[in-house]
């Protein structure tokens, strides 16, 4: 029930912790965090910046996660992306699906970060420790995954 595209870091603990506070009608928690990655395709990286257009992307992500929250029985969901730039180690994403049990939650934060991947209104550009590096297309493996739902963000 909640979408974020921040430049500033998140605390995943504080987070979930907000989310669920005072909520007892939750028996199930799946939290994904993204971290930017030191290395791609072999060339160790200094940063990622990621780019987006502001009040499009937020409205797609609410949108992905209405989706989910009409798939699954949750109780609580939460989406916090970061752009700019970013360094080796930092936090990306945040994807966090609540629900009475656990194979909802664990299904539908999947299902968030299968559409993240390859699917969400964000751009990657690497740049490499040597200098080199570009914009960064999603792979084909996360085009595949998101396939297996079969839903809207499957397109």
């Amino acid at each position: 029930m909640g979408v974020r595209v921040q430049n500033a870091d998140f605390d995943s603990g504080g987070e979930i912790a907000a989310l669920l506070a005072g909520r007892t009608d939750i028996g199930a928690v799946v939290t994904f965090t993204g971290l930017m990655r030191g290395e791609s395709h072999g060339k160790a990286l200094t940063s990622m910046t990621l780019e987006h257009y502001p009040g499009m992307t937020e409205a797609e992500l609410a949108r992905v996660e209405s989706e989910a929250r009409a798939r699954w029985p949750l109780q609580a969901t939460l989406i916090v992306h970061r752009v700019g730039i970013l360094k080796p180690g930092d936090n990306i994403v945040l994807v966090v699906a609540a629900s009475l049990h656990r194979h909802a939650a664990f299904d539908a934060a999947s299902f968030l970060m299968d559409y993240l991947k390859s699917r969400a209104p964000f751009w990657k550009k690497e740049l490499a420790l040597d200098g080199s590096g570009g914009w960064v297309d999603a792979r084909e493996s996360d085009d595949v995954a998101v396939q297996r739902w079969g839903t809207a963000a499957s397109r």
